[in-house]
C-alpha cells in the first residue's frame, strides 16, 4: 500500500517556513512505534521493519510526496514577549491525506538544527521522547483531544543537557500543529494580509462549514475559544498539569500539545507546578484557567485588524461559560450525578477542601469514589481520611445527594468508573520506563503504553498505586 502525502502548507502558506531535510543521528534504530495509530493511518507494518538504519522514522529516508519543512511562529513566553521562536529541533516532513479525505501532519522532533534553533542543538533526548509518547498516548485514551506519538527512535549520537543523554527522535502525528503563535509572529510583524492568510487556511481546512459565511472570522474564532476552554476543563477533571502553556505551545486546534515538563497530579495540591522552571506559578495547576484564557487574548489582538473588536471580546466572554459548562458536565459524571442541584458546586468544593487538608491522592479518590452504594455509610474512602468525622459528615450528604437522582447504584457506578480512571501517567511512572530505556531495555516502555490503553480498567498492580517517596520528589524542567 502507498501511503498519500499532500503539500498544503507548502503550497497555500509561502513566507511561513524553510523548506529542509531533517539530520539524521548516528547509528539510529527503531526502539517503538503505535501499532494501533499505524493502523488507523493505514501504515503497512512493513513500514516498521528497518533491519538497518531507522528508516524515515530517524529521518533518514523520506516516502514519496513528502516536502519536509520547518515552521516559523513566535510566542509569549511565561507573559512575555519573546519575538520570533519556529520550529527549532522540529520538522514537519508531510501531510498524510487518508481515504476519507482528511489529513496528519507527521512532525519529526528532534531532526536537528533549524534556522529557528537559535541557541539550541535541534536534538530531542531519548527521556523527553519517551516522556512525550506516553503523555499524548495517555491523554488520548483519556478521551482528551492530543497530538498522538507513532515512534521512537534512539541512537549513539551525544545531546549535551544537564548530562550527555542519548539522542533521540519522535514522529507526532496531528490533525495540523498550526498554533496560537503563527499569528502572533505576522501580526507583530505588521503583516496582517498574512495573519488573514492563516485564518484562511485554517477555515478551509478544518472549519469548511462556515467559509462561505459572511461572519465566517467570528464564527471560527468563537469555535477556537470554545475548544480551547472545552480542552482546560478536561484537564482539570483528571488533574493534568501542561507545565508550559506559552502561546507557541497553543493548538489552533484545542490539541494538547508540545508535552515537555507535564504532570498527572498525585496529591492534590491546588497550586501543584510541575514545571521546575516556572518560579512564579505562572502555569500552576488551578491557574491554568486564567492562562489559556489570557493566551486567546493574545490570539484575539493579532485578529483585530480583520475581526471587529467587539465580536472579538463577544467570543473571549463567552470562554468563562465555556469553560465551567464543560467542567460541570465533566465533575458530575465524576461524581456521580445525573441532574444539576443547586448545592452540587457546595458538595464538591468540600470534597476538595478535604482531599487538599489531607494531600488525597487525585485519581484514587475519584476512582474509589465510584465504588459507592448510596443506602451504605460503608466506603473504602473512608480509610484514606484521617479526619473521619470530617468525611462521614461530607459523605452522609453526598449520598443524600445520590438518592435524589433515583438512579440505581449499578447505572450510576458505571457512569462513574467511565468518568474516573483507575490509570494516569504518573510522573513516576514514566520515569522508571526511561531509566529503564537508558540501559536499553525497551520492556517497560512497551507495557506502560499497553496499560495506558485502558486507562478506566480496574487493575491490582503498582500502575494503580500510589507513587513511592521517590517518585512525589521527581523534578521536571524544560530540558524533559
Amino acid at each position: 500500500m502507498t501511503l498519500s502525502f499532500t503539500t498544503r502548507w507548502r503550497d497555500e502558506l509561502p513566507a511561513t517556513f524553510t523548506a529542509l531535510s531533517p539530520t539524521p543521528l548516528k547509528n539510529a534504530r527503531l526502539i517503538w512505534h503505535n501499532d494501533a495509530l499505524a493502523e488507523q493511518l493505514a501504515i503497512p507494518e512493513s513500514l516498521f521493519d528497518t533491519p538497518s538504519g531507522a528508516g524515515v522514522w530517524g529521518g533518514e529516508s523520506l516516502l514519496p510526496g513528502m516536502s519536509p519543512l520547518a515552521q516559523v511562529y513566535s510566542g509569549h513566553q511565561f507573559g512575555v514577549w519573546a519575538g520570533q521562536l519556529g520550529d527549532g529541533r522540529g520538522i514537519l516532513l508531510g501531510e498524510q491525506q487518508l481515504a476519507d479525505g482528511s489529513t496528519f501532519d507527521w512532525h519529526l522532533k528532534g531532526a536537528g538544527l533549524t534556522p529557528y534553533s537559535r541557541m539550541g542543538d535541534g536534538r530531542a533526548v531519548l527521556r523527553s521522547t519517551i516522556r512525550e509518547s506516553l503523555a499524548s498516548e495517555a491523554m488520548h485514551y483519556l478521551g482528551i483531544p492530543t497530538t498522538r506519538a507513532l515512534s521512537i527512535v534512539t541512537s549513539d549520537t551525544p545531546v549535551y543537557r544537564e548530562t550527555v543523554e542519548a539522542g533521540a527522535m519522535l514522529i507526532r502525528v496531528a490533525q495540523s500543529h498550526m498554533r496560537f503563535g503563527h499569528f502572533e509572529h505576522f501580526y507583530y510583524r505588521r503583516e496582517p494580509e498574512k495573519v488573514c492568510q492563516l485564518a484562511d487556511f485554517a477555515i478551509r481546512h478544518y472549519w469548511p462549514q462556515w467559509q462561505e459565511e459572511a461572519d465566517r472570522y467570528q464564527l471560527w474564532f468563537n469555535d477556537v475559544v470554545t475548544r480551547t476552554a472545552t480542552l482546560i476543563a478536561d484537564w482539570q477533571a483528571v488533574g493534568f498539569s501542561h507545565g508550559v502553556m506559552n502561546t507557541d505551545n497553543m493548538s489552533i486546534l484545542g490539541l494538547t500539545m508540545d508535552y515537555g515538563p507535564f504532570g498527572f497530579l498525585d496529591d492534590y495540591v491546588p497550586d501543584f507546578i510541575c514545571n521546575h522552571s516556572d518560579n512564579q506559578g505562572r502555569y500552576s495547576f488551578d491557574n491554568q484557567p486564567a492562562a489559556a484564557l489570557w493566551n486567546l487574548q493574545r490570539l484575539a489582538q493579532t485578529l483585530s485588524p480583520f475581526i471587529p473588536v467587539e465580536a472579538l471580546n463577544d467570543a473571549l466572554e463567552g470562554y468563562q461559560l465555556a469553560l465551567l459548562t464543560r467542567y460541570g458536565q465533566r465533575m458530575r459524571q465524576k461524581l456521580g450525578f445525573f441532574s444539576e442541584q443547586k448545592d452540587d458546586n457546595e458538595l464538591l468544593s468540600e470534597l476538595f477542601s478535604l482531599m487538599a487538608r489531607e494531600r488525597s491522592d487525585y485519581t484514587r479518590t475519584f476512582r474509589m469514589l465510584s465504588q459507592t452504594e448510596q443506602h451504605s455509610a460503608q466506603s473504602p474512602l473512608r480509610d484514606e481520611f484521617i479526619d473521619r468525622a470530617a468525611f462521614d459528615d461530607w459523605f452522609t450528604r453526598y449520598r443524600a445527594r445520590l438518592q435524589q437522582d433515583n438512579i440505581a447504584d449499578v447505572a450510576r457506578q458505571t457512569q462513574m468508573k467511565a468518568a474516573n480512571p483507575a490509570m494516569v501517567l504518573r510522573n513516576w511512572l514514566a520515569q522508571r520506563a526511561i531509566s529503564q530505556a537508558e540501559q536499553g531495555d525497551y520492556t517497560e516502555l512497551h507495557r506502560l503504553h499497553q496499560a495506558l490503553r485502558t486507562p478506566f480498567v480496574d487493575r491490582d498492580d503498582d500502575y494503580v498505586s500510589r507513587p513511592p517517596d521517590w517518585g512525589k520528589r521527581l523534578e521536571v524542567s524544560c530540558s524533559s
